[in-house]
């Protein structure tokens, strides 16, 4: 029996018709529609960052090659590196630069030392009332930074400040003129950036003690391990990669901390001997409108924290696991 024919067109369409019953695809694919929803998410804070962060950075990079000072205000110009060597080559830029290089290898010294004394004995068994501790060794992180600041200024006073007071009652000193002597307005400064600073550490050395396994203190007091030797084999060990980042930070900050210089020595009195890079970059712009020359030494702190941080974090392998 002869069969019909068949279309070879009909053929055709039917191989090539879809098996699945599925309509073709079309419009943007899973991957192309997250992309735009996570650029929907990041836009705005992308703008934001670029407002308050790019821009005024390169603004700043700018304005450190240019000539802007009081004179020129509205019509300075791009100059070179002129700014960068003129700092370089200005000799109270070196001093203050090592007074600053003090204040934060004392201060940075300091916030470690307290913080994590106080944070080890508070994490022993024996404390009572943890709760209300931390809280009172939490607040003078807690308390506005200018009023702490002011509030030991007037401590500072040589004739009614409590520490004067104090110093006298306890060893029977003659009154110190903190504020009126170069070195003593400087130890003033670092005395109360000191009781500012050691409470951030204290909470961070509390957080890394905590995730420390009491396993290893019973193995150490089973083999008669003193409270030293478990400090510095145990403690000290497993709280580094806690630590450094902290430090790093903390470093940054105390570095660039005008507020308590300006305030309790009185931006920088006397005779500008307590400057330190930071006040002496607004005592620059804001007082000599050497604005120019005040951007080129920001750009140097930058600089400065920038490899710091860097030398730092890969010398002390921070980002490596501990274990």
């Amino acid at each position: 029996m002869l069969s019909a024919p068949t279309d070879a067109a009909g053929v055709e369409a039917a191989t090539l018709a879809p098996t699945g019953g599925e309509p073709p695809k079309t419009g943007l694919s899973e991957t192309a529609r997250q992309r735009l929803f996570l650029l929907f998410l990041l836009g705005p804070t992308a703008v934001i960052v670029l407002a308050v962060v790019a821009f005024p950075f390169i603004y700043n990079v700018a304005l450190s090659l240019s000539n802007a000072n009081i004179y020129t205000l509205r019509d300075w110009e791009i100059v070179g590196l002129g700014q960068y060597g003129s700092v370089l080559a200005e000799p109270a830029f070196w001093t203050v630069f090592l007074k600053t290089v003090v204040w934060t290898v004392v201060n940075v010294a300091l916030h470690v030392g307290i913080g994590v004394f106080l944070a080890v004995i508070l994490h022993q068994k024996f404390i009572a009332g943890k709760p209300a501790w931390r809280v009172l060794l939490i607040l003078p992180w807690a308390v506005p930074q200018y009023i702490t600041a002011l509030t030991w200024r007037g401590m500072f006073n040589f004739e009614y400040g409590a520490v004067n007071l104090f110093l006298n009652r306890l060893f029977s000193a003659d009154p110190v003129a903190w504020l009126t002597d170069p070195t003593g307005a400087f130890a003033a400064a670092i005395i109360t950036n000191a009781w500012l600073g050691f409470p951030f550490m204290m909470v961070i050395a509390l957080g890394g003690l905590q995730s420390i396994p009491g396993e290893l203190y019973e193995a150490a007091d089973v083999d008669g391990a003193s409270a030293w030797v478990k400090f510095r084999r145990i403690t000290a060990p497993l709280l580094k990669p806690v630590m450094i980042p902290a430090i790093t930070l903390g470093t940054v900050w105390t570095f660039n901390n005008i507020n308590v210089i300006w305030l309790v020595s009185n931006g920088g009195e006397p005779n500008e001997q307590t400057h330190i890079l930071v006040s002496y970059v607004y005592e620059a712009a804001f007082s000599m409108y050497r604005f120019g020359w005040a951007a080129a030494l920001s750009m140097v702190i930058f600089g400065i924290l920038f490899a710091f941080t860097q030398a730092f974090l890969n010398r002390t392998n921070a980002t490596e696991s501990v274990y």
